[in-house]
């Protein structure tokens, strides 16, 4: 591992500890577990973080910054705003199914940064960078869809975060696709009435 740049030493270590968050927790996320995760030695990880908190702040900014894929699908010119939410949320749920590991791990992040004042601002950063990929979102299929609406875009992003958080929480707990599904058929209802025709 030697002649690795310190650049690459420290994506593999990222990704290693995302693993080991996702299978074991963040409490089991020991210096030691990451690195035998890695194929690495405790000397590599020294070469590229000063600590394990550097190394689970990056994870945190490296795990929000996995979550802009878009949640619209990509042709629903002529379909209404109602049925373009229900699609995309219904994109987030295959997402969501996909990678179960990585959305439990991100809820685990979250409640780790909430825990620790010093990183209290990296949750808050999460969730900023959902409102705005949210909003943009909710922009473009309003566009779409030929409406406008009636609350700020931003409000409008919040309530659908609180829907796919819901949703995820949901989902891990129980599995069952149905339900999850009908939570989707819910929140466009409920989205899609904060809009109205231009």
């Amino acid at each position: 591992m030697a002649r690795i740049p310190a650049s690459e030493r420290r994506a593999a270590l990222v990704q290693a500890a995302l693993r080991v968050v996702s299978q074991r927790g963040i409490a089991h996320a020991t210096t030691r577990a990451i690195v035998a995760e890695a194929g690495m030695s405790l000397a590599s990880f020294h070469y590229a973080f000063d600590s394990r908190d550097e190394l689970i702040d990056e994870l945190i900014t490296t795990v929000v910054a996995r979550e802009q894929e878009a949640v619209l699908p990509d042709d629903l010119q002529g379909h209404d705003i109602r049925d373009m939410l229900e699609a995309g949320l219904l994109r987030y749920f295959d997402h969501l199914r996909g990678d179960p590991e990585h959305e439990q791990a991100m809820l685990e992040l979250t409640q780790y940064a909430l825990r620790s004042p010093e990183r209290h601002p990296l949750a808050i950063a999460q969730y900023d960078r959902y409102t705005e990929l949210g909003a943009r979102s909710l922009s473009a299929a309003a566009e779409l869809a030929g409406v406008s609406w009636t609350t700020p875009v931003e409000q409008v992003a919040r309530v659908l975060i609180a829907f796919t958080d819901g949703l995820t929480l949901t989902w891990l707990v129980t599995r069952d696709d149905d339900v999850a599904r009908s939570v989707a058929h819910a929140a466009a209802d409920a989205l899609s009435r904060m809009a109205e025709p231009r």
